[in-house]
Order: C-alpha cells, then sequence, then structure tokens
C-alpha cells in the first residue's frame, strides 16, 4: 500500500511541474496579430511623425503657397504657369524622419494642383538624361528624345522639420515645425514662407496586475 501511494504521489507531482512548465511557457509566448485598415484611419501608435502627420502637412502648406499672391503676380507678368521643383528639406528633428515620404508629398500636391508646372528633381533628371543618351545610341531616330529642351524651374520650395521635446515621468509633449520656403531662382528673392506646427502630448499609462 506504501509503494502504491508512493506512486500516486510522484504522479501527482509530475502533473503540477507539467502544468507550471505550461503556464510557463504560455505567458512568455507572443501573438501576432495583424488588421489591415484603411489608409486614411490616423493610427497614432507611438506619437511620433507619421503618414498622417505628413500628408496633413504637405496638404496644408501646399495650398497656403498657391493661394499666396507671388502665383499670381507670376502667371500675369509671364503670362503662363510657374515651373517649380521641390529642393532639399532638412530633417532638423531627434527623430528619424523618412524625409522623403514628405518630400513625395509636397510633389504629389504640387503636381496635381495643375496650378505650376512641376519638374523632375535631381536625381530623378540624371536617370531620365541617362535614357536620353540610351536612346541617342539605340532607338529609332524619330523617336529620340533630344537634349537641351529641358524646362528650368523659376521656383523652388525647400525647408526642414525641427521638433522640440519636453518630458517629465511617463508623460512627454513633442512639438514638430515645418517651415518651408518658395525661393525664385532667379534672384534668390523669398517669394512665400510658410509655417506648420503640430504638438501632441504623449501618455504612458501604468498597468497594475
Amino acid at each position: 500500500m506504501m509503494e502504491g501511494w508512493k506512486h500516486s504521489l510522484s504522479r501527482r507531482v509530475a502533473t503540477v511541474v507539467l502544468l507550471g512548465f505550461a503556464v510557463t511557457l504560455n505567458g512568455c509566448g507572443h501573438e501576432t496579430k495583424v488588421t489591415r485598415v484603411d489608409t486614411g484611419i490616423v493610427t497614432d501608435l507611438s506619437g511620433r511623425w507619421n503618414d498622417t502627420d505628413s500628408q496633413m502637412v504637405a496638404e496644408a502648406l501646399v495650398k497656403e503657397a498657391l493661394a499666396n499672391p507671388w502665383l499670381g503676380k507670376f502667371s500675369k507678368a509671364k503670362n503662363r504657369e510657374p515651373v517649380v521643383i521641390v529642393g532639399t528639406v532638412l530633417n532638423k528633428s531627434h527623430e528619424h524622419i523618412n524625409v522623403q515620404t514628405f518630400v513625395s508629398d509636397l510633389e504629389r500636391e504640387l503636381t496635381n494642383s495643375q496650378k505650376v508646372t512641376f519638374v523632375a528633381g535631381k536625381g530623378e533628371r540624371e536617370e531620365v538624361r541617362d535614357e536620353r543618351r540610351e536612346q541617342a545610341v539605340h532607338a529609332r531616330e524619330d523617336t529620340q528624345k533630344a537634349p537641351g529642351k529641358e524646362l528650368g524651374a523659376d521656383y523652388m520650395m525647400r525647408g526642414s522639420i525641427a521638433t522640440i521635446l519636453d518630458e517629465q515621468d511617463s508623460a512627454k509633449a513633442v512639438f514638430y515645425q515645418v517651415d518651408l520656403e518658395m525661393v525664385d531662382m532667379e534672384n534668390n528673392i523669398k517669394a512665400w514662407f510658410g509655417q506648420k506646427k503640430i504638438k501632441k502630448v504623449i501618455e504612458k499609462k501604468r498597468t497594475i496586475f
């Protein structure tokens, strides 16, 4: 009978150990859940600069720039739309910001406005020029595009993204300031200056189990 009791006790101990091991594994495991959402939905997960900020700022500043008197004055004087190019947008913030995405948003807004003639940037022009050189060698003569017919930009849009960070304990406030300017390529005159500010407060709540 003693042997049977010992055997029963051993089985119980083994069961408890296995259950404890299973609970430990379950507690340490990570479940990944992916949900597809509409790209128009604002998803502020970290509080950092995101796609919503980029689109919102680009739309607001381009709209402001094209409503400024410089555009009407140029069109009246030259009897045509100004040719615009987007130059460098500097990231002066404390975050890693994909500035090229913001530049692309600016380019899209300028192009789709139909109020200016938008031309390709420096890196894109080099690619197009390489293609023209290829055409000069390999393409039919009647389909080749001759060099020296590019449109020179009348204005360059350029600027910067900067931040001010204030934090204490589990809360922080991030202040974003985006400055853009439209520079006359002929005389370096700044025909327009625009500014957009965003302020975010991020609070981390502690969860007590």
